[in-house]
């Protein structure tokens, strides 16, 4: 019986042990400092490496991105689950039917221009938006914080709509492409610039993946639109050209001038300005010359 004892003693003391290494503070804040090292790393050139990591935390919390993530996620189960489709992969009519959906002839809603990015044709399609967003719009809103990365990933998608609105006039949108590649393009340009910077295989691997993604993507949504034919309206692939657009260089400017005045930054204010034409331009375009019916 005393052995008994006494084993039972020792092994309850093993896990308080093992209990009390889990939860001991000091481990919680190095692999909160790991983390936030591969953060920097990934996100901004050596030099503002130790700048990053004085200022690093949680708070904010990246919500931004996480609460537009669960937006797009709810409505996508909304038309799957409550509305459901033929199939999970396919263009339904309950999309094509929502409101939120652009269509060339509803343009005169002009929510539909940002709205659509709440709509996705299928599992792949919002599954490949969500895993993007998050594992690259969190460390940039860690860095970056939520006005930024909201900035950026707005201009995206209203860029994208525009964008397919006049190149590609009687095709419809739906998806966050817009949004998810203005983000790519700023962190792609970042990664351009600012290579010399940054550890060189480091640099490499991250701009070989964002080609490869884009590449992929990009080939995806081409077959889908000229390749495959489907009943009902195609899909513009415009909208990933407008969104990488808008993020190399809106995004570009928000993304390298970490620890900056932005303001005074003359680079802001010449995008901020070509945006703005460009806005005007496709306003006055799907008013008076756009041949889509309106």
């Amino acid at each position: 019986m005393g052995d008994n004892d006494t084993e039972e003693q020792d092994s309850l003391q093993k896990k308080d042990e093992e209990a009390g290494n889990r939860d001991n503070p000091v481990r919680r804040v190095r692999r909160v400092e790991k983390f936030h090292k591969n953060v920097s790393k990934w996100m901004l050139p050596e030099e503002l490496h130790e700048t990053y990591l004085e200022r690093a935390n949680c708070c904010p919390p990246p919500i931004f991105i996480i609460l537009i993530s669960l937006a797009e996620l709810a409505v996508f189960i909304y038309y799957a689950v409550w509305k459901p489709q033929k199939q999970w992969i396919t263009l339904g009519t309950g999309i094509w039917d929502s409101p939120l959906t652009y269509r060339p002839e509803q343009r005169k809603e002009a929510w539909r221009f940002v709205s659509y990015m709440f709509v996705h044709a299928g599992v792949e399609h919002i599954m490949g938006n969500l895993l993007m967003q998050l594992l690259l719009g969190i460390p940039l809103e860690l860095v970056h914080k939520g006005f930024e990365v909201g900035m950026v990933y707005m201009c995206g998608v209203l860029a994208g709509s525009l964008a397919s609105s006049i190149f590609d006039p009687f095709s419809a949108l739906v998806g966050a492409s817009g949004g998810v590649y203005a983000l790519m393009g700023g962190y792609f340009m970042n990664a351009i610039v600012n290579f010399r910077e940054m550890r060189v295989l480091l640099g490499v691997f991250r701009i070989l993946v964002i080609v490869l993604i884009v590449g992929t993507d990009v080939g995806f949504a081409l077959y889908r639109r000229f390749i495959v034919h489907e009943a009902g309206l195609k899909v513009s692939f415009v909208a990933h050209i407008g969104g990488g657009i808008a993020g190399m260089t809106i995004g570009y400017v928000f993304f390298t001038n970490y620890n900056k005045e932005l303001l005074k930054d003359p680079r802001f204010w010449m995008c901020i300005v070509g945006y703005i034409v460009f806005l005007l331009f496709a306003v006055i375009f799907n008013i008076f010359l756009s041949p889509a019916p309106a």
